[in-house]
This record gives structure tokens, C-alpha cells and sequence, in this order.
């Protein structure tokens, strides 16, 4: 089911500060002023005129950062989201457990980006959730996923352009002069009058942006392209007992690993079946335990 209601978020743990992500920030509007028929930048929590969105529902921690930026939309297809207003507990969120343990970035039909909270309510490190519920690291904070989301986004965009001016180039050649003087215009709007089969301008969009990230941290590579994690029983996973979350019965630690490194819940050796458990995580996120819940409870 899905909730507009206001979720009992814990606010033990400081604000970000926005000043570290300023640079960030300050790109992404440039991208959009120098790209304004691609890139649409998100309101904030508060507009110009000092009205609250009223249904956004963020951590407080991200107070700071959401007051200046809500968000970016590439050509309507790939949305980067602080500012999400409808939280549900179906599709990639199948496995995780309370809303409040994480908040969603980018959603898909069956996939998402989330971000991990504490018991605190400290943001902590990124994941990409697949079709297949494996979780994949992303970033170890969300300042780090900003980095990386401005970098995909900027190939992304540089693509986009090439291929305009291929198009562009390929009219003119064809002695198509009439068009010829606004292909590239017609191009950078939409591509609608490409060739038969060609994509338009927001398939590619969305396209470049897989190539560039996104495939990579929703498991749509190859499964011989992805560094997996494994599961260990709590015995085995050196960690005690009172370090992990209550209940649980498996651990997969990515605290020493580089990103894009997945875990697969699925896969992992349980005794009873996986969609009967819960994912919580811990250390900064970075630890990532699967919890039986009626153990929890024992």
C-alpha cells in the first residue's frame, strides 16, 4: 500500500550541511539553464515565495540540502527525487524494512535508488535496488551520489549533443539543404524527424543515462559484469551479536569494497524462505543484515 501520511522520522542526528554540496548544486542549475529542453530542475521544499511543499515528506537531516534543491528531471524520463511524496511498500521495496530505515531518490517501475537512515536519522550510503531485489552500493553518502549522478548526467548530455550534430551532419550530406539549417534545433528539441528506427531524443537520453550509471546500480548488467557479496551467518561475519540489528540471520559487509559491489538477498542461504524476511542496515549503511523478524521478537 501506499501513504501520504507524515512518517515518524527519528531527528536525533545533525542537519546535512548544504555548503560541501554547493558546487554540486550550483552545476546542476547550470545544466539546466545551458540545457533547458533537457534538464528540468525540481522545486525545492520551499519556492521562491516561502510556501512549504505541503504533501514532501524528507528526513530532517536533509532539511538544509531539500530547502535549495528538490530534485532533476532528464527529458521527463530519468527523475532524481529529494522531495518524494508517496511511499510504498511494494516492488523494489518488497524486502526493505521500515519507511523510516530509508528514503527513495529514483523510482522506477520495478526498480529504485534509495538512501539509507539510521536509528538516528543519519543519511547514510546509496543503493540501487534491481527487478531482482539485489541491492547494489551506489555511493557511501548522498553527497557522493550527487557527484556521480552531475558526472552521468553531463556524458549523458555531451552525448545527446554529439548525436545531434551526427544527425545534423547526415542531413546535410543527404543535400537535404532546406532542413539542413535547422536540423540541429530540430534535433536538440525532440528528434522527432529522424530516420525510421531512430530513437528520439528522450530514448537516448534515457539510454546514455543506463550506460553511464544506471545500469550499473540496478543489476541490468550482465550477471558476469556484477561483484557480488556474499551473505555470512552471524558466527561467521565476525561481528557480534549486539552490532547488528535484532533478528538478524545473515550479513553481507561492504564496508571494505568498492562501489557497484551488489548483495542478493534471494540467493542467500536462509532457513526459511527470503520474502519472509526484512533487509535492515547499519554502519553508515554500509552493513547490510537480512532480519528475521519473528526471531527479532523471540
Amino acid at each position: 500500500m501506499s501513504t501520504r501520511s507524515r512518517l515518524p522520522w527519528p531527528d536525533a542526528a545533525p542537519v546535512l550541511p548544504v555548503e560541501p554540496l554547493r558546487g554540486v548544486l550550483e552545476a546542476f542549475s547550470s545544466l539546466a539553464l545551458r540545457h533547458p529542453e533537457d534538464v528540468t530542475l525540481l522545486p525545492p521544499l520551499v519556492d521562491e515565495d516561502g510556501n512549504a511543499d505541503e504533501f514532501a515528506d524528507p528526513p530532517p537531516a536533509l532539511e538544509q540540502i531539500v530547502e535549495e534543491f528538490g530534485g532533476i528531471e532528464v527529458r521527463g524520463r530519468v527523475r532524481l527525487n529529494l522531495l518524494t511524496d508517496d511511499r510504498t511498500d511494494l516492488g523494489p521495496y518488497t524486502l526493505l524494512g521500515d519507511p523510516t530505515t530509508f528514503y527513495p531518490l529514483i523510482e522506477g517501475d520495478d526498480v529504485a535508488v534509495i538512501l539509507t537512515i539510521d536509528e538516528d536519522g543519519a543519511p547514510g550510503a546509496v543503493y540501487g535496488i534491481g527487478e531482482d531485489l539485489s541491492l547494489t552500493l551506489a555511493a557511501r553518502s548522498l553527497g557522493h551520489f550527487l557527484e556521480r549522478y552531475l558526472h552521468a548526467l553531463t556524458e549523458t548530455l555531451e552525448g545527446l549533443d554529439a548525436e545531434a550534430e551526427r544527425a545534423s551532419a547526415g542531413a546535410g550530406d543527404s543535400g537535404e539543404a532546406g532542413n539542413g539549417a535547422g536540423a540541429g534545433n530540430t534535433a536538440a528539441s525532440d528528434r522527432s524527424a529522424a530516420p525510421d528506427g531512430a530513437p528520439t531524443r528522450a530514448e537516448s537520453a534515457v539510454e546514455l543515462m543506463k550506460a553511464h550509471m544506471l545500469s550499473s546500480i540496478l543489476g541490468l548488467l550482465p550477471e558476469e559484469e556484477r561483484a557480488a557479496v556474499p551473505f555470512e551467518s552471524v558466527a561467521d561475519s565476525g561481528f557480534e551479536a549486539d552490532d547488528l540489528p535484532e533478528g538478524t540471520v545473515a550479513v553481507a559487509d561492504l564496508r571494505d569494497v568498492d562501489g557497484d559491489a551488489s548483495v542478493h538477498v534471494m540467493d542467500a542461504d536462509l532457513p526459511g524462505d527470503p520474502l519472509e524476511c526484512r533487509i535492515a542496515f547499519s554502519h553508515g549503511g554500509l552493513v547490510v543484515s537480512i532480519v528475521d523478524e519473528e526471531a527479532g521478537e523471540e
